[in-house]
């Protein structure tokens, strides 16, 4: 009678265990990050200074644009954000020197008119001449990763997450 009941109670427990898990997975996804990340930081001897919200859900500018990988070891070991979160390389995301962090951007290839939504997540990059940084999959999406770099339109879309996030208005009705 107890091996019956042990067989009736495996199939409970093995659900109980797989929501577990699935909690713990859900939970290191985020980062834990609250609010917008606008402070002052310093990167080889230059002290850059994030705009305000308010400046940055107004903010377009183009310029020349490369594509980064944080992920090491193959792509199998992901790669920390100054938000602290952990990237891949198929992640939309990307970096910039003073956007406030997060911030959702739609980036335009000038060369092809390609374009993409990208979230802004990491500092960077600290090349000269360079106003953006992107993950592999966006510059695939936007069919320069086999170039390097290319000229690009960046126009911001939204600051922040959940409760947090501010959205550009729109104009008109619709």
């Amino acid at each position: 009678m107890s091996k019956l009941m042990n067989l009736m109670l495996l199939p409970r427990k093995t659900h109980l265990a797989s929501m577990l898990l699935m909690v713990a997975l859900l939970a290191s996804c985020s980062s834990g990050y609250q609010g917008y990340m606008t402070r002052s930081y310093t990167v080889r001897g230059h002290t850059y200074h994030p705009m305000s919200v308010a400046a940055a859900l107004h903010f377009e500018e183009t310029g020349t644009c490369s594509w980064y990988d944080e992920a090491t070891f193959f792509g199998l070991r992901r790669g920390t954000t100054s938000l602290g979160e952990k990237v891949m390389p198929w992640d939309l995301s990307g970096a910039h020197k003073t956007l406030p962090l997060p911030c959702l951007v739609k980036v335009t290839n000038l060369r092809n008119g390609k374009s993409v939504k990208v979230r802004i997540n990491d500092r960077g990059p600290f090349i000269p001449g360079r106003h953006l940084d992107l993950s592999p999959r966006a510059a695939k999406q936007l069919d320069f990763h086999g170039q390097g770099l290319t000229t690009t339109h960046l126009e911001v879309l939204a600051v922040g997450d959940g409760a947090y996030q501010r959205s550009k208005r729109r104009r008109g009705f619709f």
